[in-house]
C-alpha cells in the first residue's frame, strides 16, 4: 500500500455528493451524547469526511445488537473517527487507527467528543494495513470494526492479512459498506475463502450494508 491508500483526494468532479464533503463539520446524536465531527476534505481526502457507512454502522451499535460494555475494539481506518468515538460512547475500550498522515486529525475529534472521564478509553494509533502488525498482539481484541474501508483492490491482500493478525476464534469482524463495484464483491469473496461470512443488517435509505465475519474453524485446528 503506497500512497494510493485513503489519504488520496478523489477528484472532485469525479465524486457524488460533494458538498457535504465540502462542509467543516457534522453534527450526529448517538449514545446519548452530541458529537460535533471535523471535516477536512481538501487536505486528506477520504479520510477526512463522514461516510453513510460509518453513520449506519454506528446506528446498527446504537440498536444494542452488540454489547461493547468493557469489549475491546479496534477500529481500521478510522478517518474523522465517528465509529470509534461511538464505540467508546457505548462502553468499549477503543484503539482507533489509520496511516500517520491521518492521525492528528483523527486525535482533534477524538479529544473533541469524549468526555474527559472516557478518554483514557480510547487511543488513536497508527497502522498501515499489512505493515508492522507486531505493534499489535494477535487475538487481543473482541471485535473489528470497518466503515467504508473496501474500496481499493490494491489493498484487499493487506486488509485481509490484517484480519488474520488481529482476530481470534473469539473476535468479530463488522464491516460497512456500499457494494459500488465487481471489485468490491470480489474482496467479500476473498473475505469468506478466510472467515464465515453473513450479512446482518442493510440500509436501504443509504444501501449500505453491514457484514459480519468471524474466522472460520477447520477441522485440523481439533
Amino acid at each position: 500500500m503506497d500512497s494510493k491508500m485513503a489519504l488520496v483526494p478523489y477528484d472532485d468532479s469525479a465524486v457524488w455528493g460533494l458538498q457535504k464533503f465540502h462542509k467543516s463539520s457534522f453534527v450526529y446524536h448517538f449514545a446519548n451524547h452530541t458529537i460535533q465531527i471535523k471535516q477536512n476534505w481538501k487536505q486528506l481526502g477520504v479520510a477526512a469526511v463522514v461516510w453513510d457507512a460509518a453513520v449506519v454502522l454506528c446506528a446498527y451499535l446504537e440498536m444494542g445488537n452488540t454489547d461493547l460494555q468493557g469489549r475491546s475494539v479496534i477500529e481500521l481506518g478510522a478517518g474523522t473517527g465517528l465509529l470509534g468515538i461511538v464505540a467508546t460512547l457505548l462502553g468499549a475500550h477503543v484503539t482507533l487507527t489509520d496511516r500517520e498522515t491521518a492521525l492528528e486529525f483523527l486525535k482533534s475529534n477524538v479529544q473533541a467528543n469524549l468526555p474527559p472521564d472516557l478518554q483514557t478509553r480510547a487511543a488513536v494509533k497508527e497502522l498501515t494495513w499489512g505493515r508492522n502488525l507486531g505493534n499489535f498482539s494477535p487475538g487481543k481484541f473482541d471485535f473489528i470494526l470497518g466503515a467504508d474501508i473496501i474500496y481499493l483492490e490494491d489493498t484487499f491482500v493487506d486488509l485481509l492479512q490484517t484480519l488474520e493478525h488481529l482476530c481470534s476464534e473469539r473476535t468479530v469482524i463488522l464491516l460497512s459498506c456500499r457494494i459500488r463495484y465487481e471489485r468490491d464483491q470480489n474482496f467479500l469473496e476473498m473475505l469468506k475463502g478466510r472467515f464465515s461470512v453473513h450479512e446482518v443488517y442493510y440500509d436501504p435509505s443509504k444501501d449500505v450494508r453491514i457484514f459480519k465475519a468471524q474466522r472460520s474453524v477447520r477441522k485440523e485446528e481439533f
